[in-house]
C-alpha cells in the first residue's frame, strides 16, 4: 500500500525545479573530476581510488535526493522528534565508541562503513526547528521562539564540540538564526543573540592571541588555554590566521600552500591534472580532495573555473531561496531557509578558508569535496527543498 502510494507520488517529479537539479549535477560532476585530479598521482592506492568511492556516495545521495523530493516534507515534520532523538544517540555513541582519527572521535564504523553522525544531526536540527517555529505566530514570547530553539541546537552543538569538531559545531548556528528571522523573531532579540555570540567569540580569540602577544609566562598561558577548552591544533589555527609567518612548516603549511595554489592559477589555470600543488605534494593528499578541493580547482582552471563554480553555487542557493518564497506553508518555508543558509555557510566558510580570509576550520565544500556522510546529507537536504517546491507548484496548479 505504501509503495503504491509512493510511486504514485513519483509522478510529481515533473514539477521539480530542474534548473536547480542541473546545477547540482554539474557540481557533482566537477567534484568527481577534481577529487580524481587531486589524488591520482598518490602512491597510496586507497587515496587514488577516492573518486570511485565518491561516485558511490553520490549514487546513494541521489537516491536520497529523489526519494525525499517525492516524499511530502510534512511527513518529515511529523517525524522530526524521532530524527532528532536518533541523531543525539548517534552523537553520544561517537564519543563513547567512535573511531579516533587525528585525535578526534567523529566517525562510527557500521558494517565497515564510516558514518559521521554530525552531518545528519545538522539536518535533524533543521527539521525539528522548522516544525517548532512553524507552530507559533507573533507574538509568541521568548520561550517558544528563542529559548527552545537555542536548547535544541545547543545540545548537538556541545556534543560535536566535544569530539572535538569546532568547525562543524559552529556551522549549526547561522541556519538557526536565519530560521528564527524567517519565523518572525524580533530583530532586537536576534541582535542581542548576535551581540552575545560576538562577545563570546571575541573572548575566545583574545584568550588565544593575547597571551602570545603579551609574552605571558607558560604557566599563566596554559591556565588561560585550559579555560577556552580549545585543542592545541585549534589554537594554532587561530594564531596562524593572525600571523601568517607563524609555523609555516607545521600548522601554517596547508593555508600557505592553498593560497599559493589559488593565486598561481591565473585567468585560465594550468589545466586539469596539471596543478603542481597536488602533483608535487604541497597540498597533501589527505586534505586536497576534501577541505581544499577548491584550491585544486582554482589552480587547474584558474579564475574562470572558480567563477563557474561560484556561479553554480549561487544558482543552487538562489533556487533554494526561490523555493522558500514560492510556498505559503510556514514549515516548508522554514525548511528551505534553513537548508539554504546551511549550504551558504559551508560554501562561504570553506572558500574563505582556502584563500586566507578565515582560519582553517576543516569544513568541506558541498557537492565538491570528498566525503560520504557529508555528500549524502547535503543531497538529502536539497531533496527536501525540492519536496517543498514540488508541493507549492502542485497547489498553484489547482488554484
Amino acid at each position: 500500500m505504501f509503495l503504491e502510494w509512493y510511486f504514485k507520488d513519483a509522478r510529481l517529479l515533473r514539477r521539480m525545479h530542474w534548473p536547480m537539479t542541473l546545477a547540482i549535477a554539474l557540481l557533482l560532476l566537477i567534484g568527481v573530476l577534481f577529487v580524481y585530479s587531486s589524488c591520482y598521482v598518490s602512491e597510496d592506492l586507497p587515496v587514488r581510488s577516492l573518486y570511485k568511492k565518491q561516485m558511490l556516495w553520490i549514487a546513494v545521495g541521489i537516491v536520497g535526493y529523489m526519494a525525499l523530493a517525492i516524499l511530502d516534507y510534512r511527513v518529515l515534520g511529523r517525524l522530526a522528534t524521532w530524527f532528532y532523538g536518533v541523531s543525539l544517540v548517534l552523537l553520544v555513541m561517537v564519543l563513547l565508541f567512535g573511531t579516533r582519527v587525528y585525535g578526534a572521535r567523529r566517525w562510527l564504523m557500521l558494517f565497515g562503513i564510516g558514518l559521521q553522525p554530525s552531518e545528519f544531526a545538522k539536518l535533524a536540527v533543521l527539521v525539528l526547528l522548522a516544525r517548532i517555529l512553524s507552530r507559533y505566530r507573533q507574538p509568541a514570547g521568548w520561550l517558544p521562539q528563542i529559548i527552545v530553539p537555542l536548547v535544541i541546537v545547543g545540545i548537538p552543538f556541545l556534543l560535536v564540540l566535544k569530539e572535538p569538531d569546532l568547525g562543524t559545531a559552529a556551522v549549526f548556528i547561522p541556519p538557526v538564526l536565519v530560521m528564527m528571522l524567517v519565523a518572525g523573531v524580533p530583530w532586537r532579540a536576534l541582535a542581542a543573540l548576535f551581540a552575545v555570540g560576538g562577545i563570546l567569540l571575541g573572548i575566545v580569540v583574545a584568550s588565544v592571541v593575547l597571551p602570545m602577544k603579551l609574552d605571558l609566562e607558560d604557566e599563566t598561558r596554559q591556565k588561560i588555554h585550559e579555560m577556552t577548552r580549545l585543542s592545541r591544533s585549534q589554537r594554532e589555527r587561530i594564531l596562524v590566521f593572525f600571523d601568517s609567518d607563524r609555523d609555516p612548516l607545521g600548522f601554517g603549511w596547508n593555508r600557505r600552500q592553498s593560497e599559493t595554489a589559488v593565486g598561481s592559477g591565473g585567468p585560465w589555470g594550468k589545466g586539469w591534472r596539471k596543478g603542481t600543488a597536488n602533483i608535487l605534494g604541497f597540498l597533501p593528499p589527505s586534505v586536497a580532495p576534501t577541505d581544499f578541493v577548491y584550491s585544486v580547482i582554482a589552480e587547474e582552471k584558474g579564475f574562470f573555473g572558480s567563477v563557474v563554480v561560484l556561479g553554480l553555487f549561487a544558482g543552487v542557493i538562489l533556487f533554494g531561496m526561490h523555493a522558500a518564497v514560492s510556498t505559503e506553508d510556514r514549515l516548508g518555508r522554514l525548511l528551505c531557509a534553513g537548508v539554504t543558509a546551511l549550504l551558504f555557510s559551508h560554501v562561504f566558510i570553506n572558500i574563505a578558508m582556502t584563500i586566507g580570509l578565515m582560519p582553517i576550520t576543516g569544513l568541506p565544500l558541498p557537492l565538491l569535496s570528498y566525503g560520504g556522510s557529508f555528500t549524502v546529507a547535503v543531497l538529502c537536504a536539497l531533496g527536501i527543498v525540492q519536496s517543498v517546491y514540488i508541493r507549492s507548484q502542485t497547489i498553484r496548479e489547482f488554484q
